[in-house]
């Protein structure tokens, strides 16, 4: 039957392609193929065309490999040779011993008004290292948030989607009933106090993450939605990168060291002291505790 139907479609083409007259006898005829041209009897650009074709993706392999190879030779190159220069490790002549580290022990209380050199190091003198550092956070969540979303968007609900939702275990819910104000009030000490005791937004945010997320687990997704949906990170974290940003714009002007900035460091050791450090800790520790749940929660198939 497909020989029949072949023959049938080539007659149909052969009448398009060669009119009605001298057809065989099956009222087909074949169109001439053209002639076949020797290489040199083709234009440059047929020759080029194709050489193109035959070699093109050999060509353009072997360059891609070539430029890798030397572009990873080089940075080798270029962290040998940064590695060579360093200053010899342990030498007290360093000058990373003479001038950095002794500016934050010495002049660190001084300046920044925390007791904890780490908190005054990271809030103040490399304020815009930790903003930077909260924007990577924002940002990798927002693209997260993006991707999964128009994923989920193709793809139709199913029974399937129930399998990711927590079980609500008694056990697990009693002992997180439990558990979770402790661990919330231990992640804000860490938080409010990091400016005088080992902490702060990074540690104490982790700590109150961990706690959503117990909570999620033990309590399933609709009571996590009553009070933290997409639209509560979005304006939680635009809000406290907001107020980061701003509360420490003021380094462009009067930032620098020996020129004063108004705000009243307090008493050292004190809760409230070390003039911007708490309020961009709580900031901090706002952005990281969203963050971490809402990546959790993204991961689990929920909307956030």
């Amino acid at each position: 039957m497909n020989k029949y139907w072949k023959r049938f479609v080539d007659w149909v083409e052969g009448r398009a392609l060669c009119g009605m007259d001298n057809l065989d006898n099956y009222g087909y005829k074949p169109p001439v193929e053209p002639p076949v041209r020797e290489h040199h009897e083709k234009t440059f650009a047929e020759r080029m065309k194709l050489w193109i074709d035959r070699n093109e993706a050999k060509f353009f392999d072997q360059i891609r490999r070539g430029v890798s190879v030397a572009f990873a030779a080089l940075i080798i190159v270029m962290m040998l040779t940064t590695v060579a220069e360093l200053p010899q490790f342990g030498n007290p002549n360093n000058p990373a011993n003479n001038e950095v580290s002794r500016r934050y022990i010495e002049k660190g209380l001084e300046e920044t008004g925390g007791v904890n050199i780490v908190g005054g190091m990271i809030l103040d003198y490399r304020a815009f290292d930790t903003l930077g550092e909260s924007h990577v956070l924002f940002i990798a969540a927002c693209a997260v948030i993006i991707l999964i979303r128009n994923d989920r968007k193709k793809k139709n609900k199913s029974e399937d989607d129930k399998l990711y939702e927590p079980r609500q275990d008694l056990v697990l819910r009693k002992v997180a009933a439990l558990q979770i104000p402790f661990i919330l009030l231990f992640g804000i000490y860490i938080v409010l106090n990091g400016h005088i005791s080992p902490g702060g937004g990074f540690s104490g945010g982790t700590v109150m993450g961990a706690a959503l997320i117990l909570y999620y687990n033990a309590f399933g997704t609709e009571n996590v939605g009553r009070f933290f949906t997409y639209r509560t990170f979005n304006r939680i974290s635009i809000c406290a990168l907001a107020f980061y940003a701003f509360a420490k714009c003021y380094s462009f002007f009067t930032g620098a060291n020996h020129l004063p900035t108004g705000i009243p460091l307090g008493t050292p050791g004190a809760i409230l002291s070390s003039g911007l450090i708490l309020p961009l800790n709580i900031a901090v520790g706002v952005i990281v505790t969203c963050t971490m749940f809402g990546f959790y929660s993204l991961f689990m198939r929920e909307e956030i």
